[in-house]
């Protein structure tokens, strides 16, 4: 299963299109990859992202946030006049306990970036970050054990611990970093109050090779979470994630039969891909 395919897919009521252009505009090296009525796929920063077109029932929100990598002092005074343009500062530019020059920004989409001055030693310079909080900020190690022990090709890179001068609990982690199936994600915990929590709004997608794949994720990330619709689902944290087959891409592309795969598909839970081939 070491082939499957994560990526971020962020929530937009009927302007996904725009968006997208907007961040491959914004971060150099990017690139539209298919764009349909529904949705957008691009690349930027050395990470691809689906942008769609979901109309009004979920938006993007703060509780998965997008670290940028800046590299430069150049870069990250650049990214923060672009990105807070007709957005919200949500905290200033400058140094900070963790950073000699940072920024947390919600742009004109609603979308959260964290913009960091330090590089990464990787090509993925743009890393999702899952922000627990409220009655889960204690749960990080414990999600950080839960998609390693899902994710067979998996690495914890980075534990940091609260201080002690926190007073949480000890060995409660701030901040994680992990790599699962060579996809970056960063883990953040908060003992602050915070109004935004996991939602459609953001979610992440895994491109299933065969049955045996979408059968694995599905069972192993439904496990004390919840089944949604269209390959959709949420797991035990309630983070958002899309289970789909990768020939769906291709069968969606073919305009003979797209509708009746469309047709096949919204009466699905676990997508079935015998079923969406004989469609």
């Amino acid at each position: 299963m070491t082939n499957t395919n994560i990526y971020p897919c962020l929530w937009f009521n009927n302007n996904a299109h725009k968006a997208a252009e907007f961040y491959c505009s914004a971060f150099p090296g990017s690139a539209i990859l298919k764009k349909s009525a529904l949705a957008t796929t691009f690349i930027t920063g050395g990470t691809k992202f689906m942008a769609l077109n979901g109309g009004p029932s979920f938006s993007v929100n703060s509780a998965i946030s997008y670290y940028v990598y800046c590299g430069s002092e150049t870069e990250i005074n650049r990214l923060y006049h672009l990105l807070s343009t007709d957005g919200d500062i949500l905290m200033p530019l400058g140094k900070y306990d963790w950073s000699e020059n940072y920024a947390w920004i919600r742009d004109r989409f609603g979308v959260n970036w964290q913009l960091d001055v330090d590089a990464i030693n990787s090509h993925q310079k743009i890393v999702p970050s899952l922000l627990f909080a409220n009655a889960k900020s204690s749960l990080v190690k414990r999600a950080l054990n839960h998609y390693t022990g899902i994710f067979s090709n998996s690495t914890v890179l980075l534990e940091a611990p609260y201080p002690p001068h926190a007073k949480q609990p000890e060995g409660t982690l701030l901040f994680a970093q992990v790599k699962l199936n060579n996809f970056i994600i960063n883990a953040m915990s908060s003992s602050l109050p915070h109004d935004a929590d996991f939602a459609e709004g953001n979610s992440f997608v895994i491109e299933c090779n065969d049955q045996q794949e979408i059968d694995y994720y599905w069972n192993r990330l439904t496990e004390g979470g919840r089944e949604s619709m269209c390959g959709w689902l949420k797991d035990t944290f309630g983070v958002s994630w899309q289970v789909v087959p990768a020939v769906l891409d291709s069968l969606m592309s073919d305009e003979k039969r797209s509708g009746r795969v469309m047709q096949a598909f919204l009466k699905m839970k676990k997508f079935n891909i015998k079923q969406l081939l004989e469609a």
